[in-house]
């Protein structure tokens, strides 16, 4: 049972097999038998004839395409995992990201899938991974490892060690109460409390109600306001230009992406401060905007710190049930530190700002992602009703 492409050359072919077992039962199973691309050939056996027939119509396209890789030669997930590492690694990809990479293979991925075959993976395996996942994991999880494999593949398949990525049709949905909530912005009035206390508690950090201006108006990140120095503020321009960023180990390096690399706009007041600061900034070798107390870079911990010592100081701190050796009560931050950065964006929202300018002052790679983040508080019900009214008129009158 042949069949024949072009010219007449048979490229494939099933037959069915039998044999008896050592044990005298009668077996039966369906071979196919092609050449590939390379002219070497191969042969792939099956218990039905269905799925012999359909491996066929996949190889000969594949064959035909020249991506296909026959399961002998083919490399499991924990094999595509490591290459995808070590390409990241060439790559110099920093060392926060390589660290994910590597938790997202050795925690989620390879555990489940590490000794599948790419050419035997299908789009209902990585169903079934994905189904696998929700048993155990969080939502956010659950997409980071489909959508960590999908890049996996992607890999494989540019190297020709797959013919195609199964994962990147496999979607992740969850019902809507597990859904991403939406962003928490702080109101006004805790931001207001946040800043007065950051001017009293200046023997904590002596910048530290610029620090938090800074990152209240101009939506900075906290490893870019750790690695923000003085030569990427302009102060006669009135612009924060983002150049570089710090990493949870105190390493300065560029900006995870191209779109983190962006100049912000600030205003006259803060401008001000700025300039005020500079004055008595402690001096740094890397000339930063806000140093350690020794010159270094401030630390992760460190900023986080002192951002939950501000709210614990507004008194907007959450109570967290617990008591400390003392009996005092132990607070607990009500909002991290990414928060500010949407105090600014909802800021630059109720301002009027373009969607695109939104995307590139708050350093975002893709307008989706702006979108997602802030779509829900672009809505004008005024100006829409307003849009409505104005068309009808064209329209009728």
């Amino acid at each position: 049972m042949g069949h024949a492409l072009g010219g007449g050359l048979v490229m494939a072919t099933v037959r069915k097999r039998s044999w008896k077992t050592p044990a005298g039962e009668r077996r039966e199973a369906w071979r196919v038998r092609y050449v590939d691309q390379h002219g070497k050939t191969r042969t792939r056996q099956f218990d039905l004839r269905r799925d012999a027939d359909a491996f066929r119509i996949k190889a000969e396209g594949e064959i035909a395409a020249g991506v296909h890789t026959a399961d002998r030669a083919s490399i499991s997930v924990a094999q595509a995992a490591k290459a995808w590492i070590a390409a990241a690694e060439l790559r110099e990809c920093d060392r926060g990201t390589l660290k994910a990479y590597r938790e997202l293979c050795d925690c989620h991925i390879v555990p489940l899938l590490g000794e599948t075959k790419l050419s035997r993976l299908t789009a209902p395996d990585v169903a079934a991974f994905r189904d696998a996942l929700k048993q155990t994991r969080s939502a956010a999880m659950t997409r980071k490892a489909v959508r960590g494999l999908s890049m996996i593949l992607k890999h494989a398949q540019e190297a020709g060690k797959v013919a195609q990525n199964v994962a990147r049709a496999v979607r992740v949905e969850f019902a809507s109460a597990n859904r991403k909530a939406r962003i928490v912005i702080p109101p006004k009035a805790h931001i207001a409390a946040m800043l007065d206390a950051a001017g009293r508690r200046e023997d904590l950090y002596p910048g530290l109600p610029v620090l938090l201006r800074v990152a209240v108006l101009a939506g900075l990140r906290s490893s870019e306001l750790r690695a923000l120095a003085w030569d990427d503020v302009d102060l006669r321009s009135g612009t924060i230009t983002i150049g570089q960023r710090a990493d949870r180990w105190n390493t300065i390096g560029a900006p995870k992406s191209g779109a983190g690399r962006r100049t912000v706009p600030i205003g006259p007041g803060l401008g001000a401060d700025l300039k005020r600061w500079k004055l008595r900034c402690p001096p740094s070798e890397a000339n930063l905007v806000f140093p350690a107390a020794r010159g270094g870079i401030l630390s992760q911990h460190r900023i986080i710190a002192l951002f939950a010592a501000v709210q614990v100081e507004a008194s907007i701190a959450i109570d967290s049930g617990r008591r400390d050796g003392e009996g005092k009560t132990i607070w607990k931050p009500r909002y991290g530190l990414h928060a500010l950065r949407h105090v600014a964006a909802s800021n630059w929202i109720a301002q009027g700002i373009d969607l695109k300018r939104l995307q590139t002052w708050i350093g975002h790679a893709t307008i989706q992602l702006t979108l997602d983040t802030y779509g829900h508080l672009i809505a004008d019900a005024q100006r829409d009703a307003a849009l409505a009214s104005g068309a009808e008129s064209a329209l009728l009158a």
